[in-house]
């Protein structure tokens, strides 16, 4: 009985290996074991060589086992935490740069360790996401810096209110938080921010724009969740100085007035508990319902207080409510603005009929009808008036697109054991940090598992930038589909580089971005994980001076 190698890579699966010599991953073996194992006809996906993003060899029956694992507890996500047990890749990229391909003969050199000859593995304590959330971003984040600028303003103002130096926000305080929660409404406006987006790609995507002119206005457009935030607690806060007021000269007011605006000032408490990251990463459900629901109570609600304040009559204690006044009151047009801000979107809320397969039962394949840009990401609902799901849109920009979903929740594992004919969408689509790759000259985008769908579309279209994709993931073809596998396919490797786990073992995704980055020339490198994944690669390029972004928890 001849003893096989073994060894692990990422999730706990495990590969026996028992090559043939012609295999590049060859070990001893006599000549006629070599020719009892081929079967001709049978070809084996080996990916990422330098001569081409993937290359096929003839596969030898025994040659490559895969063990039986438990299904990943999040399809987009990659363990990076621990030590890194195949290094074939990081020899690859540290490589020279002039070398044009990785020869299969270099491949026959590379043996694994053996158990007894590896080091042994120290222990790392094992990081949740609350802590990444709550702890790991930084103090000095821009999502906090622009919160705190935007708290502090309204402070400043209120101080100066309370103390006579600015008698126009003493009188108009409520006027103060109701424009702090159209500030922040504007700031979740899907339909206003892909304007936004638009002209920043179209005014500071030129190649004479200055770099750090670029990333400061990428650092701001994903960090705008500080100014919602901060506009959040700013408008509680002037609501409690209005009611103050109110109640101090509550002969000139009605109790109506002051319970409609009680109750506001309680939903949106509530609304900002709910928002809170505690609350927020661990009952995600809750805060969606909570937020869309309060917020949509305390806007009819703000409509009567509106109404009840213009209309009332401190002489007569009586309500003479008059159009022609109203309309002349700011309060009216700041709430008319809040209104339409938030109504616009569920105008657009249509049930469109969707082809879903499932290629494995980790993950779906959802078809839509229309060209979509690159760049651009899209929300779905099995049911509009409970949760609504955000995905990277795959087009081509003219037929039709697609989102890749991974099986990692309830709404998505029914797609895969479910799958619905129609679906409801918001016909207007929003730009997210993706979108910003068209800024730039030379872009490196980095993901891991599903985190692909949002990067595809600049391999499938024209794209001003020069786009150099790096994805990582387990079982490339089995989990993803023949479809994803192919649209990766036929491009040069120092444009599309895929690393498959299930064959190749689980990289330092860090080291593997910084040296794809440095051989690419890439301005910037865009990277879309799990929180662990995105944080570490992040601060690893920003170390190595290359300029990253990955999504924060609130962009």
């Amino acid at each position: 009985m001849k003893k096989i190698g073994r060894f692990s890579s990422c999730r706990g699966v495990s590969f026996e290996i028992q090559p043939p010599t012609s295999s590049p991953f060859s070990i001893d073996i006599s000549p006629a074991q070599d020719e009892s194992l081929l079967h001709d006809g049978e070809k084996v996906w080996v990916p990422w060589n330098q001569r081409s993003s993937f290359k096929v060899f003839p596969s030898f029956s025994g040659s490559l086992h895969r063990s039986m694992s438990r299904p990943s507890s999040h399809f987009c996500d990659l363990d990076i935490d621990e030590d890194d047990e195949n290094e074939l890749v990081g020899s690859i990229l540290e490589g020279d740069e002039g070398e044009e391909s990785f020869d299969v003969e270099q491949q026959k050199q590379v043996r694994f360790p053996s158990k007894r000859e590896q080091p042994p593995k120290v222990a790392r304590p094992k990081e949740s996401r609350l802590s990444v959330i709550l702890l790991d971003q930084g103090l000095f984040t821009v999502y906090k810096r622009l919160f705190v600028v935007c708290l502090a303003i309204n402070i400043t103002l209120l101080v100066l209110a309370a103390t006579g130096y600015f008698p126009y926000a003493r009188n108009k305080a409520t006027l103060f938080s109701i424009g702090n929660i159209l500030a922040l409404t504007l700031c979740r406006s899907e339909a206003l921010l892909r304007v936004v987006f638009w002209l920043a790609v179209n005014v500071l995507g030129w190649s004479w724009i200055p770099l750090p002119l670029k990333t400061a206005t990428t650092s701001f457009l994903q960090c705008l969740g500080g100014i919602h935030s901060g506009c959040g607690v700013s408008s509680i806060v002037w609501l409690v100085y209005s009611l103050v007021l109110t109640l101090k000269d509550r002969d000139n007011t009605s109790l109506l007035i002051i319970g409609v605006a009680s109750t506001i000032l309680s939903l949106l408490c509530l609304s900002s508990l709910a928002a809170f990251p505690l609350v927020r990463h661990l009952h995600h459900n809750i805060f969606e319902r909570t937020h869309r629901f309060a917020g949509w109570t305390a806007l009819a609600l703000l409509w009567a207080f509106i109404i009840l304040t213009i209309s009332f009559d401190p002489t007569s204690k009586s309500y003479n409510l008059r159009l022609s006044r109203l309309i002349k009151e700011q309060e009216f047009w700041f709430t008319a603005a809040i209104t339409i801000t938030i109504v616009l979107p569920w105008l657009t809320v249509r049930r469109v009929p969707v082809k879903v397969t499932a290629p494995s039962g980790h993950a779906s394949i959802i078809k839509f009808e229309g060209g979509v840009k690159a760049g651009i990401l899209g929300r779905i609902s099995p049911s509009p008036l409970s949760e609504w799901h955000a995905f990277g849109i795959i087009s081509d920009g003219v037929k039709d697109h697609m989102m890749l979903a991974g099986a990692v929740g309830d709404f998505t594992k029914s797609l895969v054991s479910k799958p619905p004919s129609h679906l409801w969408v918001r016909q207007v689509h929003f730009a997210g940090l993706p979108y910003l790759v068209n800024m730039y000259d030379r872009v490196l985008v980095v993901a891991t598992g599903s985190g692909i769908c949002v990067f595809l579309s600049f391999l499938l279209q024209p794209c001003s930038a020069k786009v150099c994709l790096l994805w990582i993931a387990k079982g490339i073809e089995q989990n993803f589909g023949k479809e994803i596998k192919e649209a990766v396919s036929g491009f040069p490797s120092d444009k599309v580089i895929v690393h498959d786990t299930a064959i190749s073992g689980r990289p330092n995704v860090s080291q593997m971005s910084i040296a794809a980055a440095k051989r690419w020339g890439a301005q910037v490198v865009i990277v879309t994980s799990n929180p662990e994944g995105s944080r570490d690669v992040v601060n690893a390029c920003k170390g190595a001076g290359i300029a990253a972004f990955g999504p924060i928890w609130d962009s």
